[in-house]
């Protein structure tokens, strides 16, 4: 049936996020509809609103988010009414080339898939006039319902709060997965982190996960470097007050980094990262960067240095593999995910949880719903 729901909608007229009543169609063939438990407020949902991710609008956001499955569509028997999932911003078909290789994360289904709709074309949600809106990252979680395909779910175990597990949806995955499954991060490793908002933070519990022995944050906020801190970083440095930033990470570093991570977008810092490298280290891109955006590099250091740079998305990752398993991490008590939560919010009060995001004053805004 359908169901009526609060949301987080962006009407691309420039103005901040809003609260609005829609009304979510059952799910289709191959779809679920899920009772939203909770879902994070990511520096992605706030790309699209000041348009370093361009979506179609009107669009209903979130994408990192957890809940329970509360209808079935036809023809789908993975799930059943009652699972707890976690929403995946990237359909895996199970079948392309790259799901069959082990890199589901690059899946050409979903990259076939139009901008705010879910896989198959498909829409499910309406404003209150009846007007379609579009879903972020085939998802639109930031909502009490939202109906998604299959393909975009993943199942786990329950026993796990479900607030903390909607964060592995994005956040920690994409932080985590580019230290272990990008990266693969050795034993005994220095490793320098830029940006420690959610995604560096799980950045650096993945560094120390795989047995980093130096993990340097860097940041421009004193309250974010002292939170490294507590996730894994056994030093930190303040952009802010470095007047020669690479040069005192060589220095800190004995000669440079075996990794560097860019977990903040921006060009200028994706230099750094490789800079700031030993030879024969890789600098890892994980921040989502504006799309006229660039680089430059030494094209020299490439041969003299044998120097790596590769991107990451969404942490390599193969959802319905590394999903159930950082649940079992932090079941393990070896991930901190509650610590990631600086604050929680009510759906009314997502304009506020868009601002402090903005401001810098939370590792991860939570909304919860009832």
């Amino acid at each position: 049936m359908k169901m009526k729901s609060k949301a987080v909608v962006y009407r691309g007229d420039g103005t901040t996020v809003r609260v609005e009543d829609i009304l979510v169609d059952p799910p289709g063939p191959g779809e679920v509809m899920i009772k939203m438990a909770a879902c994070g407020v990511c520096h992605s949902d706030l790309s699209v609103t000041n348009g370093t991710l361009p979506l179609p609008t009107p669009v209903i956001l979130g994408h990192e988010g957890a809940g329970v499955v509360c209808q079935v569509g036809e023809g789908v028997t993975d799930l059943k009414v009652g699972d707890h999932v976690i929403s995946s911003f990237v359909n895996t078909c199970g079948k392309c080339r790259y799901c069959s290789t082990g890199r589901a994360n690059l899946c050409e289904a979903g990259k076939l898939t139009p901008p705010g709709q879910l896989m198959g074309g498909h829409q499910r949600t309406s404003d209150a006039q009846g007007q379609a809106l579009g879903v972020m990252g085939g998802c639109g979680v930031m909502a009490e319902y939202a109906t998604l395909h299959e393909n975009s779910v993943v199942k786990i175990a329950p026993g796990a709060p479900l607030d903390r597990c909607a964060l592995i949806g994005c956040g920690v995955m994409t932080g985590w997965g580019a230290a272990c499954n990008t990266a693969k991060v050795e034993a005994g490793s220095v490793c320098v982190v830029f940006g420690a908002g959610g995604v560096g933070l799980s950045t650096i519990q993945g560094c120390q996960n795989a047995g980093a022995t130096m993990i340097v944050a860097v940041d421009m906020l004193a309250g974010k470097l002292e939170l490294a801190r507590t996730f894994g970083a056994t030093h930190v440095i303040d952009a802010s007050k470095s007047g020669n930033l690479v040069k005192e990470l060589r220095k800190l570093t004995g000669g440079g980094a075996d990794y560097a991570f860019e977990c903040v977008g921006h060009g200028e810092i994706v230099a750094q990262a490789y800079a700031c490298l030993r030879s024969g280290g890789t600098a890892v891109v994980v921040g989502l960067a504006r799309p006229d955006d660039t680089t430059t590099l030494r094209t020299a250091s490439f041969a003299f240095e044998e120097k790596t740079l590769k991107g990451s998305f969404y942490g390599s990752t193969r959802p319905r593999y590394d999903f159930p398993r950082l649940v079992g991490l932090y079941q393990a008590g070896k991930l901190k995910l509650d610590e990631l939560i600086t604050r929680r919010y009510r759906i009314d009060e997502a304009p506020q949880a868009f601002e402090d995001l903005t401001q810098g004053r939370n590792a991860r805004g939570m909304i919860v719903f009832d």
